[in-house]
């Protein structure tokens, strides 16, 4: 496509196809050089492909064009003046130079006017030698300034230090309106402005006082687009220009952002998004970008511990002593109460390649299908939905592919704070035209985001997906807005038919689901006419949809939708599961369930369990294991004894924090693998230290199915890779595991696993990422699923019936609490809080609406006691008209919030998913805390004296 950014030689964009289908292209000269181009294309660009560098300051090319600085003038016969070449198009017969001593005078000039309000620190500035301002001042030959500095200049203007990760010095501003576009066109926050006019003009924050106080969400692409110091990261200022990046995966959610990570020998400088990076396009949020101090946090544990009991202080120890003592332990409790008396937890923070190794140590050295993933608790429905309906257990197109929607309906998803970095991309989109529906109890920013405001808001009731989604397909049947051709040609017909008269069914209709759901027939309507009208229209969908006990059906409700208005198999459309870790893709795909082997295979299927026999040279159980609820409820039962649990923390993210760690209390032997001695850690035996992303080298699959390198930037500190510490354990438990580089593993995985056939590190390295299915059939990977036909053939419709949840309101449990993340904090929060993202979110909070709160006595900024079925505990009050009354909400991220203390055990039909998102409560004021939160810091405090005991430090 044509590149119409303006960014000269920078520009890495293809050229090869015309701006506009069917136009020839346009032949001009340029230096005496003639070129053909597309329409389109900007004369600096058409520069650029002769290897012509036009001096610029704001062009970039990640940015519209803009030709602000006229540093980039030329020369155009015919043309009055000296046009910017980065504004200005090419076209037919066009004759420019480029280079001319008038040009040069002109340059000088204005690169004068820049140096002499600019500080003479070029020695000691943050950015020396990477210095868009310098670099260009060599380009047009400036060595003097004739202008003194003793006139008006803002060399003495105030630096903004209040963003925790990167400072704002004024006097090295040029006003090139970079970051403030970067803003707009990247980040979509518009959270910067030009403040003042002329010589006055500066960069401001809009909606503060100061860069913290405003609305600067902290992606970092102002920095990022700053061509001189003005906007600087603390940590470049504190140790200097990097020197060498290492190419790498983001390890906080599912979008999979790429970044290279800079040093400056072994000390990381910083993370800079990767232009290349196929998910995230150069772009960031502030946790990828910025939060990676944890890597190196104090609390990080980097030597192995053991104790016999969890009243006694840990003990450091050797590799060996913690691995030998863990699989005697282990031999000894299944010698004792059987084979099925213990059991692992993979993690989807860890690669592809430590997760299957997990499961594979379960399986194989185990000999039981105890394995279990945190999916579990969050998209299990997305595999069993989707399987049932289109045939696999993923999302359908790429992030990419919303650039092609007409609508967009997001439901029980809140991606500006869970995945921004698709939620800028998804904002562009709507400022190009694209229309938005929310479904959600909550008004998330989407909903009245700037320039991509929501055409509908259908602000529903907790627990109430099913009907709505029903109530949009019974509009769709019966006002014959079906895409007929589409049906008869890729789906089941039979299933079809019973579908069709189902929601067809008045019970389905919006005014008989006005009431169950909380939200007018007439807006029902008109968003399932909207979405069903649209030439393409895409279904996302997060948390919101799964953790319900009707997760699975809503899941399933959602691909109807999809393949009844024909929305299903090209760009633009399609049923879009948000992943909300980095690898809950990945750990799925891998065999983490235990009813399945790696690729969604039952373990009951003998000829697949006779290629892992062969494979791993051992006799497997074709029966499913337990899931995570079965083992609590087995070591409540005495029957489950041992747990080995690699990066997961269990004790702080599963529902009923207090039946959790009753569960762990009764186990005779956990073992907890994790960078920090975290919640479910406080209830282990043995502590074998985990390593961050940083340390090691493997692969991320994110929530588009796309398969990305992660590469070791530092040694682990705990002096082994997770990877290392699986194979270790499993030989120490009498099973040969030999690999000596995770790409070892990855062949085994491609040798077994179907989908992953093609995958290899050099098929990575070589194509950037690659998107599964990957095998014979499609060796450079699948973008978008289901073209032609679904992988189960037919498109099969299913019958979703509306049930209830058995989490019901009443007199003494009046509300519902709903839960969910905030942009600058993360899942349980065990790296977030250990950076400095607690300077936006220090504690978590209870959002209540002021009808609610006044009916309490309850005001802003109260201590309020939260209690449900299953326990108690207390927050701080935000009053706030983001939740509906009768609705309260809250994050989950500090875990002496307790906010699982509340949850309840209720889970999905299908698949055990525990149903977060409704929780009836009440609300009352209180000015002290639990009696599980006075508890629970009681043994924390213990905890932590225990450790320091056994380190053999002093006790506070």
């Amino acid at each position: 496509m044509s590149c119409q950014c303006g960014a000269g030689a920078s520009c890495n964009k293809d050229m090869g196809t015309p701006a506009h289908p069917g136009e020839a292209s346009i032949t001009l000269t340029i230096d005496g050089q003639n070129i053909s181009v597309p329409p389109g294309t900007s004369v600096m660009h058409a520069a650029a492909l002769l290897d012509t560098a036009i001096p610029k300051l704001c062009a970039t090319d990640s940015l519209e064009p803009f030709g602000s600085c006229r540093m980039c003038m030329v020369e155009i016969d015919g043309h009055r003046g000296y046009p910017a070449s980065c504004t200005t198009p090419v076209s037919p017969g066009m004759v420019v130079r480029t280079q001319s001593e008038k040009l040069a005078r002109l340059r000088r000039g204005v690169m004068e006017l820049y140096i002499s309000d600019h500080p003479l620190d070029c020695l000691t500035c943050s950015a020396n030698g990477n210095c868009e301002l310098q670099t260009v001042a060599g380009q047009v030959g400036l060595r003097e300034v004739r202008y003194g500095m003793d006139g008006a200049n803002h060399l003495q203007d105030k630096k903004d230090v209040s963003n925790p990760y990167f400072d704002y010095d004024p006097s090295k501003c040029i006003v090139c309106n970079r970051c403030v576009r970067a803003c707009e066109e990247t980040q979509g926050t518009f959270a910067l402005t030009i403040a003042g006019r002329g010589f006055e003009s500066r960069v401001s924050a809009a909606g503060g006082a100061d860069f913290l106080g405003s609305e600067c969400v902290s992606c970092g692409a102002c920095v990022q687009a700053c061509p001189t110091a003005t906007l600087m990261e603390k940590s470049v200022i504190q140790w200097g220009q990097p020197e060498r990046s290492v190419i790498t995966t983001c390890a906080y959610c599912g979008v999979g952002c790429s970044f290279r990570a800079e040093l400056k020998g072994n000390q990381l400088v910083r993370m800079v998004p990767d232009k290349n990076g196929q998910a995230n396009h150069g772009h960031s949020c502030v946790k990828g970008r910025f939060a990676w101090g944890y890597a190196t946090h104090p609390d990080r544990i980097t030597k192995p511990m053991i104790r016999h009991s969890i009243d006694e202080p840990w003990q450091e120890v050797s590799w060996e002593v913690a691995l030998n003592h863990a699989a005697s332990e282990f031999r000894r409790i299944q010698q004792k109460y059987g084979r099925d008396a213990v059991g692992g937890i993979t993690s989807s923070r860890c690669t592809n390649e430590e997760t299957y190794l997990v499961q594979k140590l379960v399986r194989a050295a185990f000999g039981n299908n105890n394995v279990d993933t945190c999916a579990r608790v969050c998209h299990s429905p997305t595999g069993y939905g989707l399987k049932q309906t289109l045939g696999e257990s993923a999302g359908t197109q790429s992030f990419d592919s919303v650039m092609q929607a007409d609508v967009v309906l997001v439901i029980g998803a809140n991606p500006s704070d869970a995945h921004p970095v698709f939620a800028s991309q998804l904002k562009r989109r709507l400022r190009e035209g694209a229309q938005l529906i929310v479904i959600d109890p909550r008004r998330i920013d989407l909903v009245d985001a700037i320039h991509a405001r929501a055409a509908h808001h259908l602000a529903l009731r907790p627990g109430t997906n099913v009907a709505m989604l029903n109530a949009l397909a019974h509009v769709i049947v019966t006002e014959g807005l079906l895409d007929e051709d589409f049906v008869a040609a890729r789906c089941d017909s039979e299933a079809f038919g019973h579908w069709r008269h189902f929601v067809a069914q008045p019970e389905h209709a919006p005014e008989a689901m006005a009431e169950v759901c909380g939200v007018a027939a007439d807006d029902i309507r008109a968003a399932a006419r909207l979405y069903a009208s649209a030439g393409n229209a895409a279904i996302y969908y997060g948390l919101g949809v799964t953790e319900h006990s009707q997760g699975s059906t809503s899941v399933m409700a959602i691909a109807n939708l999809a393949m009844a208005t024909g929305n299903i198999g090209r760009e633009g459309v399609g049923v879009n599961p948000l992943r909300g870790q980095n690898n809950v893709q990945g750990s799925c795909d891998m065999g983490s369930f235990p009813h399945e082997f790696p690729g969604y295979r039952h373990v009951s299927d003998d000829v697949v369990r006779a290629e892992f026999e062969q494979a791993w040279g051992v006799s497997l159980h074709n029966e499913p294991g337990l899931r995570i609820p079965n083992m609590f409820e087995a070591a409540l039962d005495g029957s489950f004894k041992a747990l080995y649990c690699q990066g997961e923390d269990i004790a702080q993210s599963d529902p009923n924090t207090q039946h959790v760690t009753a569960a762990l209390s009764a186990m005779e032997c956990v073992v907890v693998q994790d960078i920090f001695l975290n919640e479910t850690a406080k209830f282990a035996h043995v502590f074998l230290p985990g390593s961050s992303f940083l340390e090691k080298d493997g692969t991320f699959t994110n929530a588009e199915r796309r398969i990305s390198r992660v590469r070791k930037v530092m040694d682990p500190l705990g002096g082994k890779a997770d990877w290392e510490v699986t194979v270790a354990l499993a030989q120490a438990l009498g099973y040969a595991m030999d690999y000596r580089h995770p790409s070892e593993i990855m062949d085994e995985i491609a040798r077994l696993t179907p989908t992953f056939n093609s995958v290899s590190y050099a098929a990575l390295d070589r194509h950037g990422s690659l998107q599964w299915p990957c095998n014979a059939a499609a060796p450079d990977g699948t973008v978008t699923m289901h073209i032609g036909e679904f992988v189960r053939g037919k498109g099969r419709f299913m019958i979703t019936r509306y049930v209830p949840t058995e989490e019901r309101v009443n007199g003494r449990f009046p509300l519902l609490l709903t839960t969910g993340r905030i942009l600058s904090q993360y899942n349980v929060g065990a790296q977030t809080r250990r950076t400095d993202n607690v300077a936006w979110h220090e504690e978590d909070r209870l959002e209540i609406h002021p009808a609610d709160a006044e009916n309490r006595g309850i005001v802003d900024g109260d201590w309020v006691g939260v209690a449900s079925r299953a326990g108690e505990t207390v927050l701080r009050a935000r009053v706030s008209e983001r939740v509906a009354a009768g609705v309260v909400y809250t994050t989950f991220h500090f875990p002496e919030s307790g906010a699982n203390v509340i949850t309840t055990d209720n889970s999905d039909w299908a698949t055990n998913c525990p149903e977060y998102k409704v929780t009836a409560v009440e609300i009352i004021k209180v000015n002290q805390p639990s009696e599980w939160q006075q508890r629970y810091r009681h043994f924390s405090r213990q905890q932590q004296e225990l450790l320091r005991q056994g380190r053999g430090e002093e006790v506070q």
